[in-house]
């Protein structure tokens, strides 16, 4: 595949997928989302991909928002679209099947930082800096930052990052539970790398569906999400990975799973 704004590259099953504008800081203009969802359709349908690494190029930036000079063109009508653009591109990759995680090496802003929360996980770099700065602009968060932020961190704190457009460091995005760990920049790719290999070689019938189990927390009550919670466990119980992974279990051996 080949990308005017992103970098691809496929290795042991891991898809690593780099916003690549770093003249721009990375700032997703309508070429670059466009080029998201052709990819993450594309590896939907890859089944030499297990799990997906999303991350920008350059030492400066994640994402450092959305391209202003776009932005800046937008009547009401045309809001509207833009923001629905984004966000289906975004819920694509909130529900894709594989996992999903942001790798966040510098300003993740704005479209930045909605991105990385719609990613199923997020790992930081030591400089990396969050924020939802939109009101600065005279505007709200568009591509699902209103929400999924606040699922994330709670309303409290959602409020404060997005009234008053601040930043956050990433340490204090640790704290929160905006991201998952922190590593020097230097090592952030390698560790991210070594996490999603951990991921690929699990039973991937299981990886899936507690994807869809855990992202339904939001959309259902308690007792439907335990009803889905044992529909999905029942189904893992008819997978040759299943037989596999308890065989290997009682045999004291490491499982092979073979994905079926």
């Amino acid at each position: 595949m080949s990308y005017k704004n992103l970098l691809f590259d496929i290795k042991d099953k891991t898809a690593l997928v780099t916003i690549n504008r770093p003249d721009k800081l990375n700032a997703l203009n309508h070429q670059t989302l466009t080029e998201l969802k052709n990819v993450f359709e594309k590896l939907r349908n890859n089944d030499d991909v297990y799990s997906v690494i999303l991350t920008g190029s350059g030492e400066k930036a994640f994402i450092a928002g959305a391209d202003i000079s776009e932005l800046n063109k937008l009547n009401m009508l045309e809001g509207k679209k833009f923001a629905e653009f984004g966000q289906s591109i975004f819920n694509t990759i909130e529900n894709f099947e594989k996992p999903v995680i942001a790798a966040v090496n510098g300003f993740a802003l704005g479209g930045g930082c909605e991105l990385a929360l719609a990613c199923h996980f997020r790992i930081a770099s030591e400089n990396a800096k969050f924020g939802q700065p939109e009101v600065n602009l005279g505007i709200t968060p568009g591509y699902g930052g209103t929400q999924r932020l606040a699922r994330l961190i709670g309303n409290g704190r959602a409020m404060e990052m997005i009234l008053t457009g601040d930043m956050i460091d990433a340490n204090e995005a640790l704290r929160i539970g905006l991201v998952n760990k922190v590593f020097p920049a230097a090592e952030l790719q390698a560790k991210v790398f070594e996490i999603a290999q951990k991921i690929n070689s699990k039973g991937q019938h299981a990886i899936r569906f507690a994807i869809q189990a855990v992202n339904a927390t939001d959309k259902m009550n308690l007792q439907d999400g335990l009803d889905f919670e044992a529909v999905l466990f029942a189904m893992c119980c008819g997978t040759e990975d299943f037989k596999e992974g308890t065989s290997a279990f009682l045999e004291k051996r490491k499982p092979a799973f073979k994905n079926k």
